[in-house]
């Protein structure tokens, strides 16, 4: 399995651009898939620059619902009017972040996708989980163990004109069966990232092999003495899988080093352009 970021947050070795925003770029034995395509057409001048020939995607994963994550599908889609692009059919509503009172602009900013996009012919809008083939299959968390991250607070949905609360419906992950190797991949993991591995080991009864996903911990303000206390406990459960993870991206560098005090070797950032090199075992 070949797996490398198109684009995320941070500058890595290979000179790509690096943009608030997420693209993985994914090989396996039968696909060429991609996972979500940034925020704008620099994904596929990223790839390019990469090596990676997008025209021969066949698969395209939309994780949810936001602008950071399909920014790009509209380019790609000009370039690659084939490949089938799987989006829950709740990603394409009103998803909305609350800046607060003192706000330069509008307290309210969209951050949904382009509308645009839900009139492409190659959009297969999903519901719940589903499997694509023996190797491809995506999962829903149908109810939380957890609490949602403190960032997902000024998340919203605009439902019959008033703002609420984002119930992340929108949300769903990829795993990749290959080479006796399963790998769950993850954009944002707004729905908490201990509720979507406990989703997976009750659909599949084991844990994967390794996760890539953002976590959504990134704060543009100091962190309270409480959602520090969060972050550490969150790298101090992951530390008890026997699973290798990968982040990015909405996990932000501060929370990742401050995860990383616990888990050791075992949490990796990924840069914009990096490849991911995944060990079974």
């Amino acid at each position: 399995m070949r797996i490398i970021n198109l684009i995320e947050n941070t500058e890595g070795s290979t000179g790509c651009v690096c943009a608030h925003g997420l693209s993985f770029y994914v090989e396996t034995s039968k696909h060429k898939l991609l996972v979500d395509l940034g925020p704008s057409e620099e994904t596929l001048r990223n790839a390019e620059k990469l090596g990676v020939d997008l025209t021969q995607v066949d698969t395209v994963i939309l994780s949810h619902g936001h602008y950071d994550h399909s920014g790009g599908l509209m380019a790609f889609s000009k370039i690659n009017p084939g490949a089938t692009i799987y989006m829950q059919e709740s990603a394409g509503d009103d998803y909305y972040a609350d800046d607060g009172n003192g706000a330069d602009k509008e307290r309210y900013r969209y951050i949904g996708i382009d509308k645009d996009i839900l009139n492409l012919a190659q959009v297969k809008s999903v519901k719940g989980d589903y499997r694509i083939d023996d190797e491809l299959e995506l999962f829903t968390v149908k109810e939380r163990t957890h609490k949602l991250p403190f960032t997902n607070k000024r998340l919203l949905i605009r439902e019959n004109g008033k703002y609420i609360q984002d119930d992340f419906r929108h949300e769903h992950y990829l795993v990749i069966s290959d080479d006796d190797m399963r790998v769950l991949i993850s954009g944002c993991a707004h729905n908490g990232i201990h509720s979507i591995l406990d989703a997976y080991k009750d659909k599949y009864g084991s844990c994967p092999d390794a996760v890539i996903s953002g976590f959504h911990l990134m704060k543009k303000v100091e962190y309270t003495d409480e959602e520090l206390g969060e972050v550490v406990d969150i790298g101090k459960e992951l530390k008890k899988y026997p699973t290798m993870f990968y982040t990015c991206h909405c996990t932000g560098e501060p929370a990742y080093k401050m995860m990383k005090l616990s888990m050791g070797e075992q949490l990796q950032y990924v840069h914009s352009g990096d490849e991911v090199t995944i060990k079974n075992g």
